[in-house]
């Protein structure tokens, strides 16, 4: 029940701001392709609920090849298709790990909705900033 409010919060709060910044794909994975490299956003969560993880990463253009040898197109690269080391996750102190929690915050009615407006700035400075940046891959996960 609680996932099901995050997401619908996440939804209805991050999900428009996404579309708005040009992405594409369906929650919690997301892509927008430049023409010079595909951004990618993916909501992880809390396999025992009350948080989630935002990470972001660039793929090439022509999507990547998993250690394995699997080839992944454009059209279906997620985040969590590259290296942990070649994605990061928003909030993160360098390399370090950053939950948004819902779960801390009692049983105030807005809870789920606060959390969802954390990520806001985040899309707004710190993931826009590793886009801009460029790939941290050589066009691999391994």
């Amino acid at each position: 029940m609680e996932r099901e409010k995050i997401d619908a919060a996440l939804k209805e709060h991050v999900v428009p701001v996404l579309r708005s910044m040009g992405f594409k794909g369906s929650f919690p994975h997301f892509r927008r392709n430049t023409g010079q490299q595909i951004d990618l956003l993916t909501f992880q969560f809390d396999k025992h609920g009350g948080g989630f993880v935002v990470e972001v990463a660039v793929s090439p253009t022509e999507g990547v090849t998993l250690h394995w040898g699997e080839r992944i197109p454009a059209a279906k690269v997620v985040a969590t298709h590259l290296h942990p080391n070649k994605r990061i996750r928003l909030g993160a102190a360098m390399e370090g790990d950053h939950w948004f929690r819902y779960d801390n915050k009692g049983t105030h009615t807005t809870r789920f909705e606060d959390t969802a407006r954390e990520v806001l700035p985040y899309l707004s400075a710190e993931a826009t900033d590793h886009w801009t940046k460029g790939p941290l891959w050589d066009n691999s996960t391994s």
